[in-house]
């Protein structure tokens, strides 16, 4: 499973990450989390805003940081 966080690492962004690490954590997936801050490989993908969630190449969020539950979900659904 491949994940990216996408985001500049405001304190929003940050907590994307922290909470996805988290999700991974309690339902004990192993996952490839990648990082991306650097603004033209953001603008690479299709979110209009940032924190930005993309799970297996698929646009779970952005322009928020999701519930842990809400990303829990999204990663059960993609196993």
């Amino acid at each position: 499973m491949k994940i990216k966080v996408l985001g500049s690492g405001c304190r929003n962004c940050l907590n994307l990450e922290a909470e996805v690490i988290n999700a991974l954590a309690e339902l004990d997936v192993a996952a490839d989390v990648e990082k991306i801050t650097d603004m033209d490989r953001i603008l690479e993908h299709d979110i209009l805003m940032t924190p930005g969630l993309i799970i297996n190449d698929k646009i779970k969020a952005f322009g928020r940081v999701p519930r842990r539950s809400e990303i829990k979900k999204w990663i059960s659904e993609e196993m």
